[in-house]
This record gives C-alpha cells, structure tokens and sequence, in this order.
C-alpha cells in the first residue's frame, strides 16, 4: 500500500518495486486474509430479485480449496488454461481463485459473446476446463463438439452434459495446498477487445496484480480507507473489472459488491451505490455519460462516494465538470490497456486534474513519448505513447502469437526496450500525457492532424447530444474531414437544422479545421463490449460508401 505523500514528485522519487520471487494471487487475496481476518466480508452480491448475500473470506477459502481438489481430481494441472464463462457472481470469484492456486490459467470470457467470439478464444487458449451457469450452459453444449480440448464443464446449476459446480465442490476434499507458483508463473489470459484484427490473449503473470497496484491506489485517492467498499459496472471478464477493481480490492482485504445486471442502468447505478454506500467506483466513460442523463440524481439518491476512476476513452472537461457538481468529487481519469494497464493516471489530493489529460505516469513506471525509433521525444511533440521494458504491470507475451508479440515492442538505439501501446500522444512540460487517438484514429485534414477525442468532449457539450463520435472520411480536397456521429438525448429530433447548429457550436468553441462537416444523427454507436467506441466501423463504413 502506498504511503501519502504531498506531491507526485516526491511519490515516483520514492517508490521501490517490491515483488517477491514466489507469489500467488490466489493466496495472497484469499488465504491470507482467511488466516487472519476470517469472518472479514470479502465479497458482497446483489441478486437480480433484491436479495443480498454477504461472503467471507473463510467461506471463500473453504470453496475455492474444494473447487480445485475437483478441478484437479478431473485432471486439470498446473499450466492448463480453464475458462471462466460467467457474470459477477460468487462464483466467478471462487473459480478465478482456485485456478491461481492450483497453478492454471484462468482465462475469464464474457457472458454476452456470440458463439463465434466463445469458439475462438476456447479454441485459441486450448481450455482443458471451462466453468459456467445455466444461463449460458445450453450456448456452450452446442459448441462441444467444436471443442476437442474441452475436457470438463463444471455449471452452476447442473444439467446434462455437465457436472454441478456445488456438488462438485461440495464433494472435493478440503485442506488444498496451493502450488508454489513465481510471480513470472502465467496465471491469466485476457483477450483484448478486437478493436484491431482478431482479439489476442495478453498471457499475464501472477505478479500483474502486484503491478495494477499503484495504478488503483493512486486515482482512488490512496486506496483503501477505512469503511472503503468497491463495485464497478464493468464485467469482471475484462481487465478493468478484474484487475483494476476485484482483484486489488480482495488483495487489501476490501469487500467488493457484485450485481448481476444484464444491461447497465444509470438510475440503478445511483441507487445501487446508495443502497450499499458504495465507498470506491470504476466508472467507465460510456457509463458516465448514461448517468450524465438522469435527473437530478444529488436530490434523488443519498450516494456517499469516496472516489471514482475512469478510463478506456477520453473524459474531457464536460465529464469533469459533471462529476464535481453530481458526486463533489474530482474525476480521475486513468489510462493503460490489456496488455499493460493502469500506467497512467491522476490522483486529485496530490496533483491538479488537467481535464483533457489522462495524468502522469504512476509511481513505478516509466512512460514517454518516442520516435520510431525508440528515442524520448520532447514535450509538446506528438509521438508514440509507450512503456519501459520490464515493468511488473506488463503481459509475458501473446497466447501463440510470437509475431504479434515482436511488433508490440520496439528496442532503441541504447538498447531501452519499449512496449507501444498504438496510440499517439504528446507529453507537456509538467509531465501529463495527452492522447491524440489511436495510430489509426488520427484524422488527417488539410495538412492538420485532428484528434477524435477533443472534437468529441466538445460535442458532448452540445445540450442535445447525449454520445458522439468523430472520424475522418475520405475528401478530395482535404485529403480527410471530420464527421460526426451522434445519438442525441430524448425529446430531440435530428434535422438539417440541428447539425447546422452542432457544427456552428463546434466551430466557434474549437477551430475551423477541426469542426465536423458532416454530422450523422443515429440511433447508437458501435462499441467493444468493454465500452469504447468502435471508431474503424464508422471509417469502414463511410469507406465504403465512397
């Protein structure tokens, strides 16, 4: 845990990196915590009926010990990748802990994938065991026979073709011991979200947990305090959900509250948070600006937050603004991706917000803008956002995609090894990183290059417009010019009239070259399932058009 200090300065200068030879995750936010704090609430689930069921970290010890005696009694051994295909549930906590101490990889799949996405990153990760419910037993029936590695389907709730998961667990035998992993030992794959190409399993280690650590505490404004309690929307399935929030919350002994909810809610969400008093949110920013909609949300629902993080797209000034005035709270934004996530970030008590920016570089490591070469750019030049090589936070490699691998990295003249993240930035003189966008977001228009994420927060000021977002279209003239897509709040209609006036708003509070001049009413935006905006479905679509 970090200690506080006064300024971000003084923080990186006297941070250490403290990562034991041996560590296992599933120990370290279990068992530990069950040795000396038994009857400790570890994680708090909401039922979709209302009903609430409080966990222990004894109960939690007891299950996970049994689920891998049955997991390793159906074969399963250390190195064998078993996928986790459920919701935020008990049992998704228990099945992620068994797989760390039994030395597997757990390999978390979300619950909304087709059977396409389900089939490929079963079959890519060559999962012996997958564990998964009734709601989603009869979707993986039918790919069985697709899946000739799948040795054992454990449901909660039975079926045929399948064992329970409670019977199995109930007849394992207790007292596991847990295997003696390094913290270099692989303990998860987590498939980024295809926003490029096919997705590609980010194969971490155990000691990724030990690495997210500075990057939770940070933005959560010294994370934990007492009476902290954390929940996030996001799907534990996705590294935000199960890195940045239930891992790192169990690791401090911290409870976390599940909530089974199949579409996100934004009154919900308010009354969610107030119920539990809710002390610490991940909120990301498709959420934030669902929840930016609600009315009056200060005089509706007696929330009490503490802090709230987001990250995966831009925030912007308007988002900002929205949370200070509806949480009295400063928004820390966050950055980092699948394969080497919360890098970046702001933490409010120690260091200004700029709002635009996604922070500085977090205690431990080290993130600059270079050249194609490799070479640290000065500020204010736009290059490639990257990380220093090795870093406790980063992936091991792609799951059995060694080319892949090598064109992630890139090795400087002075022999410094950098991992690209494939966005573009520029760094200030105060040390903040500015996204400019992804290495193909850029918008390139009249010899000026254009950044999506700024034309967006500028649209989301626009009193109809509810989400947005901005790309280059092909243009003889202009080599590219900025069309908007938006999806405007109810009791607006979408006319000639209206994308005259958001252009002109755009225009005079931004620049001549940078307003959109095509604007697209529509009636949703498409998004990866972890929320971000598909930007290359909206090109390939004006493409091919043209």
């Amino acid at each position: 845990m970090l200690d506080r200090v006064e300024t971000w300065a003084a923080g990186r200068a006297a941070f250490r990196w403290v990562i034991p030879e041996r560590y296992n995750i599933g120990v370290d936010i279990c068992d530990r915590h069950a040795a000396a704090r038994p009857q400790a609430p570890a994680v708090i689930i909401e039922e979709a009926d209302g009903s609430v069921r409080v966990h222990d970290f004894a109960g939690l010890k007891a299950d996970s010990d049994r689920l891998a005696s049955a997991l390793r009694g159906k074969g399963i051994q250390t190195g064998d990748r078993i996928g986790i295909f459920l919701p935020q549930s008990y049992e998704t906590v228990v099945s992620h802990i068994a797989a760390y101490k039994l030395g597997a990889v757990a390999v978390p799949l979300f619950t909304l994938f087709g059977p396409e996405a389900l089939s490929y990153r079963l079959n890519d990760c060559g999962a012996a065991a997958l564990i998964t419910d009734a709601a989603n037993r009869d979707r993986v029936l039918d790919l069985r026979a697709d899946l000739p590695g799948l040795r054992s389907v454990l449901c909660v709730g039975g079926g045929a073709g399948t064992t329970d998961f409670w019977d199995a667990v109930a007849l394992a035998s207790d007292g596991f011991v847990p295997v003696e992993t390094l913290a270099d030992d692989p303990a998860v794959i987590i498939y980024t979200s295809g926003t490029t190409g096919k997705p590609k399993g980010a194969l971490h280690a155990h000691r990724v947990l030990l690495g997210h650590l500075p990057g939770v505490e940070l933005p959560h404004e010294f994370f934990p305090q007492p009476d902290d309690l954390f929940w996030t929307p996001a799907d534990w399935a996705w590294i935000g959900g199960l890195i940045d929030v239930l891992l790192p919350s169990l690791h401090h002994g911290i409870p976390v509250l599940a909530h089974r909810a199949r579409k996100f809610d934004p009154e919900e969400a308010f009354a969610l948070m107030a119920r539990h008093r809710v002390r610490n949110v991940f909120m990301p920013p498709t959420a934030l600006k669902l929840m930016r909609q609600v009315e009056n949300p200060r005089g509706r629902f007696d929330y009490r937050l503490r802090s709230i993080g987001s990250g995966g797209e831009t925030l912007g000034a308007e988002l900002i603004d929205w949370a200070q005035e509806t949480f009295g709270l400063t928004l820390n934004e966050f950055y980092g991706q699948t394969e080497c996530n919360l890098i970046v970030g702001n933490c409010a008590a120690i260091a200004p917000v700029k709002p635009g920016s996604m922070g500085q570089p977090i205690f431990g490591h080290d993130v600059a803008v270079i050249d194609a070469g490799g070479s640290r750019l000065p500020a204010g030049q736009t290059g490639s956002i990257a990380v220093r090589s090795p870093d406790p936070v980063m992936f091991l490699r792609y799951w059995n995609n060694p080319q892949a691998t090598e064109e992630k990295f890139v090795t400087a003249a002075d022999g410094t090894r950098w991992l690209l993240t494939g966005d573009l930035g520029q760094q200030d003189s105060d040390g903040y990183l500015w996204f400019l966008g992804r290495d193909d977001d850029v918008i390139t228009s009249a010899g000026y290059r254009i950044g999506p994420g700024e034309i967006e927060d500028a649209l989301l000021k626009h009193p109809a417009v509810a989400m947005a977002a901005a790309v280059g279209v092909p243009d003889p003239v202009r080599t590219e010019i900025v069309k908007a897509f938006v999806v405007l709040k109810d009791g607006w209609q979408g006319d000639a009239a209206l994308a005259e006036d958001i252009q002109m708003f755009i225009k005079t509070r931004m620049a001549a070259h940078a307003y959109p001049r095509a604007v697209e009413f529509m009636d949703s935006l498409p998004m990866t399932p972890t929320g971000k905006i598909r930007r290359r479905d909206l090109r390939e679509r004006e493409n091919a058009s043209v």
